[in-house]
């Protein structure tokens, strides 16, 4: 139970990150920025979108499915095996865009934002907990 419990932990906190991410979004207020760097430049980048869909909004469904199958995992809600694959792909795939967003902020962008990189840590940290779960099982 403590892998769920880490998964279900670092969604929460990726909630409480977008979610405040997206109320200065609506606000127009900058966010607190405590690395001394322009976070506004990377969040009003022309990349600040996928899909035509605000980062901030995906990374707060992302963080949502992964709370929910995490609680069905706690809770054990059959297929596991199934709720498990599902983590892990989301997982890998978030982890994937995170790195891609990392490249941009340092490459293109040439600016680094606080949050994003919180963002970034926060799933490369759930990718690593289902790494170890499937190593020590």
């Amino acid at each position: 139970m403590t892998f769920e419990a880490l998964i279900f932990t670092f969604s929460i906190l990726g909630i409480s990150e977008t979610v405040y991410l997206i109320k200065k979004r609506i606000l127009s207020e900058k966010p607190v920025c405590p690395v001394n760097e322009d976070c506004t430049k990377v969040l009003s980048s022309k990349y600040n979108k996928l899909f035509l869909i605000p980062n901030d909004v995906l990374g707060l469904i992302f963080y949502i499915v992964c709370s929910l199958i995490a609680a069905f995992l706690v809770i054990i809600v059959q297929p596991l095996s199934l709720w498990y694959m599902l983590l892990s792909v989301l997982v890998f795939v978030g982890s994937v865009i995170s790195m891609y967003f990392t490249y941009l902020q340092y490459n293109v962008i040439k600016a680094w934002c606080f949050w994003c990189l919180m963002s970034a840590c926060t799933i490369w940290f759930m990718g690593v907990t289902i790494l170890l779960n499937n190593i020590l099982l």
